[in-house]
């Protein structure tokens, strides 16, 4: 909503099964509001019989990972384009029949890869790209962020419905280290369970060894000491990628590209979906100390 006010344009009309939605009176005091995707699809289609300006021409899609592909079926349907969360979709083949409802109705499915936007890694792909003699990089990514007790009791806790923690908390990374280094050559699985997931993604370009985890207990103890909520670390041949800073307004920046005639697509998005799906059907093997994850070995070495 903060992008959509942000890049000054009018939210017309909202659905939610939950009826705790005040903060529309922050941003859209004035918004349709419905609590059945029903009856907010019958006020689309109205709305798109009367005429052009009055049509809905863009559907933001912020539901449960898993209705994700059919709430875009919804926007296109009704001649609107969808602007999708992570993931777009959760099974890769569902990219497949998105292009074809694209192709049969001429609206475009665009998706929240807000990393791309980022200034400074933008810059360093730039830097790698520009690199005359380039070798694959030793990469190590590490998050680490509390979720409390409700977590795997809702639908973020199911792998049917979210995906696992490597679609749900892991996809964003994936997608930027794709982007930044070339496409996946092979996967490992080195552990899997429903608050952490770890394993190796060889690059064209890189050599990822990854951690993910909603166990407050895995952060480092100097986090822990501090009340720190979350550790995001990547590095890139033993050098800190920082780029904590200037994420408040990359979802504005991505509504702006979007409704200037950029925006990621489909094929952008598929890489990254294709890679978690190949991840989340990987069997475990055990890691060695060069494939593995250091916290895998009890070691990891954070700076106070």
């Amino acid at each position: 909503m903060k992008a959509i006010h942000d890049s000054g344009h009018n939210l017309v009309a909202a659905v939610d099964p939950n009826d705790s939605v005040g903060v529309l009176d922050r941003y859209f005091p004035k918004t349709r509001f419905f609590t059945e995707i029903e009856r907010f699809d019958r006020h689309l289609e109205k709305l798109r019989r009367r005429s052009d300006l009055e049509r809905v021409h863009y559907v933001s899609v912020c539901s449960p990972n898993y209705l994700h592909d059919a709430h875009v079926r919804l926007a296109l349907r009704v001649k609107a384009h969808a602007i999708c969360e992570k993931p777009l979709v959760i099974s890769p083949w569902n990219i497949d029949q998105l292009a074809e409802i694209e192709e049969e109705t001429g609206s475009r499915v665009f998706t929240v890869l807000q990393l791309r936007l980022h200034p400074p890694l933008v810059a360093l792909k730039a830097q790698i790209e520009a690199q005359q003699n380039r070798e694959r990089a030793d990469v190590q990514l590490t998050y680490i962020t509390r979720r409390g007790p409700w977590y795997l009791r809702s639908w973020k806790g199911s792998q049917a419905k979210a995906g696992g923690l490597a679609m749900n908390i892991g996809i964003h990374f994936f997608d930027l280290l794709q982007w930044i280094f070339g496409a996946r050559q092979r996967v490992e699985l080195h552990l899997n369970n429903e608050k952490k997931m770890a394993g190796l993604v060889d690059l064209e370009w890189a050599r990822v060894r990854w951690f993910l985890s909603v166990d407050e207990d895995d952060r480092p103890e100097s986090y822990i000491q501090a009340n720190k909520p979350a550790f995001r670390s990547i590095t890139i041949d033993g050098e800190e990628l920082d780029f904590s800073d200037g994420f408040t307004d990359l979802h504005t920046r991505v509504y702006e590209d979007i409704l200037s005639g950029g925006g990621f697509g489909l094929e952008a998005a598929r890489p990254s979906i294709e890679l978690v799906h190949e991840i989340r059907n990987a069997e475990i093997v055990s890691p060695t100390r060069e494939t593995g994850h250091p916290l895998l070995f009890g070691d990891l070495k954070v700076a106070p």
